[in-house]
């Protein structure tokens, strides 16, 4: 792939992203239905996946981002749920859908099925969260989901490598697929656990902005390839260290934080925009690669693999939900109560991405001088079952989660909750501004002091005024009102600024500076109201 075919396809990617938020069509389905249509056009480019690509260079910085925005008391809070799911779903699975692979295909080794149900195994929960978080799904849901999509990639990864070795003809037994899994873990996590501390410790004492976005886009790929260096798992590495990265972002410089947001958010949109893209552009090489299966026979086998992974993801969430509370007092008293709605969102949002084909594409084409049994097919079965999980699942998840309609976020009672924190760290906060100004050093003017009270005012009150009533001409809330008048000010300003700069009146450099504080101060009261 040239240079140009990669400008390419991001900018496609991108556009394609921008048109799904102006539909109701989540838009990682829409940019694999545009690549699959893409991908039957003459002249368009061969974008084959490269696992080697997309395993070191593609999955750390997607997997960092989740991590950091995830909430760590959140995910200690969901543990077990989490870890039945990633771990123990992930081998359920690779067990359970290789069974049913091996018994549905003629003539495919069991070895192989295996492999091809290490590969299947992992859901990649972008999509599902993306339309959790819009429906307004319960946060434990979400929660669950967002979770389970951090750790089964590495669960998937060992698993694919031991039934890699069996099919080979390496000698693996149970307990030495037990005892890589456990090393691949505990190393995986132990190489977070080293790294964590030295890089937080060095993102507080670093002040320089700029150095500190090199350093936040670094830290996925040392710490994945500093975990694979050893034979560990880089997904956990890196998932630890995300975790914990985010758990202590409050003590980051507030300009790092400012611009690691944004920039974070443009890395995340490129990737997942490009890797979905690419999941549809995958049709050609995989169905040319058939050989001696044809094309109406491999339907058959795929829509048989695709239902054996539907079906075992139920056959593991619902047990998984009810048995340990009904034989567990203890997890009825830590954990809310669940009725059968929530595994059913649960198990029907375990689509399939770029993992699994990577995985898939990475499987060896000859080993020990033989080609891998039935390799293309594994590769065709991976890709119907990708696409087949995102288009029928994803598309049918949004009306399934109405229909069950269950009880959503509470807005009110969070800006309420919102509002009270608000209120007593304001509090505190002119406590501290009392103190300091009891002390001859700190005085100020009268116009600044009463600047800061009025800007501490301004802030306790916001989260409340989003209680309140809406205008009833403009059908706008306070807060509503209140930013657009800001904004309607700030425009003025900045026109008169760039007025003096045309008259030369001041340079562009005075301007630059100028435009940037206005720009901090439209920022700061957007988030203020933000609800």
């Amino acid at each position: 792939m040239d240079a140009l075919q990669l400008v390419a396809l991001v900018a496609a990617s991108a556009a394609v992203a921008g048109l799904a938020r102006r539909t109701p069509v989540p838009a990682p389905l829409l940019l694999v239905a545009v690549g699959l249509v893409a991908s039957a056009v003459p002249g368009v480019p061969d974008y084959t996946l490269d696992p080697h690509i997309v395993l070191p260079l593609i999955l750390p910085p997607l997997l960092y981002t989740a991590a950091v925005d995830s909430s760590y008391l959140d995910l200690k809070a969901n543990i077990r749920p989490v870890a039945l799911l990633s771990v123990g779903y992930v081998l359920f699975a690779t067990v359970a859908v290789g069974w049913l692979a091996y018994v549905l295909v003629p003539d495919l080794p069991l070895t192989a099925a295996l492999v091809l149900g290490a590969v299947v195994a992992p859901p990649d929960a972008v999509a599902a969260t993306a339309i959790a978080r819009k429906l307004g799904l319960p946060h434990r849901i979400t929660t669950i989901l967002q979770g389970e999509s951090l750790v089964n990639d590495a669960t998937a990864i060992t698993a694919y490598k031991v039934a890699l070795a069996a099919a080979v003809g390496e000698a693996v037994s149970w307990a030495g697929g037990i005892e890589e899994f456990a090393l691949a873990a505990v190393g995986g996590i132990g190489v977070g656990l080293v790294l964590m501390v030295p890089i937080h410790w060095l993102r507080c004492r670093i002040h320089d902005s700029l150095l500190q976005n090199t350093l936040s886009l670094l830290i996925p790929f040392v710490a994945y390839a500093a975990a694979e260096e050893v034979h560990a798992s880089g997904v956990l590495a890196v998932v630890v260290v995300g975790l914990f990265l985010g758990h202590r972002a409050w003590q980051v410089d507030f300009a790092t934080r400012l611009q690691e947001e944004a920039v974070w958010k443009m890395v995340a949109f490129v990737l997942e925009s490009s890797v979905f893209a690419l999941i549809g552009l995958q049709l050609p090489y995989v169905v040319q690669g058939l050989g001696r299966y044809g094309v109406a026979e491999a339907a058959w086998y795929a829509a048989g693999v695709f239902a054996a992974v539907v079906v075992v993801r139920f056959v593991w969430v619902y047990p998984a939900t009810f048995l340990p509370r009904r034989f567990s007092a203890r997890i009825r008293e830590r954990e809310p109560g669940v009725d059968w709605r929530a595994p059913l969102v649960v198990g029907w949002a375990g689509m399939r991405g770029v993992v699994s084909l990577a995985i898939a594409f990475s499987i060896p084409a000859v080993t020990g001088g033989e080609e891998f049994p039935a390799r293309n097919l594994v590769l065709f079965l991976t890709f119907t079952t990708v696409i087949g999980t995102l288009v029928v699942q994803g598309l049918t998840l949004p009306p399934l989660i109405r229909s069950l309609k269950l009880p959503g976020r509470d807005r009110h009672a969070e800006t309420l909750a919102e509002a009270q924190a608000q209120s007593e760290a304001s509090r505190a906060a002119e406590e501290r501004l009392d103190a300091l100004l009891a002390d001859a050093r700190n005085t100020l003017p009268g116009p600044l002091e009463q600047r800061l009270r009025t800007v501490l005012e301004r802030r306790r009150n916001a989260v409340w005024e989003r209680l309140g009533a809406v205008n009833e001409t403009t059908g706008e809330t306070a807060d509503d009102t209140y930013r657009r008048l800001s904004r309607e000010m700030i425009d003025a300003e900045r026109e008169v600024f760039v007025k003096l700069r045309d008259e030369r009146r001041i340079d562009d450099e005075m301007l630059r500076n100028l435009l940037r504080r206005l720009d901090l101060e439209e920022a700061a009261a957007y988030r203020e109201t933000e609800g």
